[in-house]
């Protein structure tokens, strides 16, 4: 399992992910799921993943070395995709590729073909965009109605952004809601979690502002998850009481 979130807002765009991947109880291990393709000045592009390693590790791979286009026949890269559709088109093509390569094998062990992408970004002087990419290959964009995309373990963090996050709100606000959100994944969910991996992108600067990985331990984090249970209590006392039962007189 896994979570990760991208949030388009007004400022720009924050991709967070978690590292933890996990084949049963005594097997977890730490790979990284958000991966940047950067020219500076010319293209910053932001790639999370969730499902299986080896497919998602297989379809980055393709990314850098090149999917065919059945159009032209000529061999494509990520950091050669004129725009953001385009780029997000050749990433459904290298999905569907790893596909086929893998079809026989998935079937004969009856294992599904799990696979999604967050892919947000900027090409030149183009859209800022934030694509959810499926296994099927085909994708969905980002909204400024809804600005922000989960992927993974989605159920725990999205109850907070849908309260806190609009198209106006603070990048850097974005990525406090967006932690608070990883955070609320990983109390009740123990397949998600530490070290995780972010990215801030500044809309029409095509490069990274900030790019981090928060380790266990990390004062800022620890005091993050600290403030939120601490506000989660004392907004809950704060709540008058219901007025049911046989004091109320219903």
């Amino acid at each position: 399992m896994t979570y990760c979130v991208g949030i388009l807002v007004e400022d720009g765009l924050v991709m967070i992910a978690d590292t933890r991947t996990n084949a049963g109880l005594d097997d977890i291990s730490t790979f990284r799921k958000l991966h940047l393709f950067e020219v500076p000045g010319e293209r910053v592009l932001a790639l999370a993943s969730a499902g299986n390693l080896s497919v998602t590790q297989s379809v980055v791979a393709l990314l850098n070395e090149g999917v065919a286009n059945p159009e032209t026949g000529a061999v494509e890269t990520i950091l050669e995709a004129p725009t953001m559709f385009q780029a997000a088109q050749l990433i459904g093509r290298a999905i569907r590729r790893v596909r086929a390569i893998e079809r026989e094998g998935f079937e004969a062990a009856q294992l599904r073909f799990e696979v999604t992408f967050l892919f947000g970004g900027q090409i030149a002087d183009g859209p800022m965009r934030l694509y959810m990419i499926y296994s099927a290959g085909n994708f969905m964009a980002c909204s400024q109605d809804a600005p922000f995309l989960q992927i993974g373990e989605h159920k725990y963090g999205k109850p907070i952004l849908d309260r806190a996050v609009t198209f106006k709100t603070d990048i850097y606000d974005a990525l406090k809601v967006g932690l608070i959100s990883m955070d609320s994944t990983m109390r009740s969910n123990l397949g998600v979690g530490l070290p995780i991996d972010l990215a801030v992108i500044r809309r029409n600067s095509c490069r990274t502002e900030v790019v981090h990985r928060i380790e266990a331990g990390e004062p800022y984090f620890h005091d993050l998850r600290e403030r939120w249970s601490a506000a989660l209590r004392a907004a809950h006392r704060a709540i008058p009481r219901p007025p049911y039962g046989p004091s109320a007189g219903v």
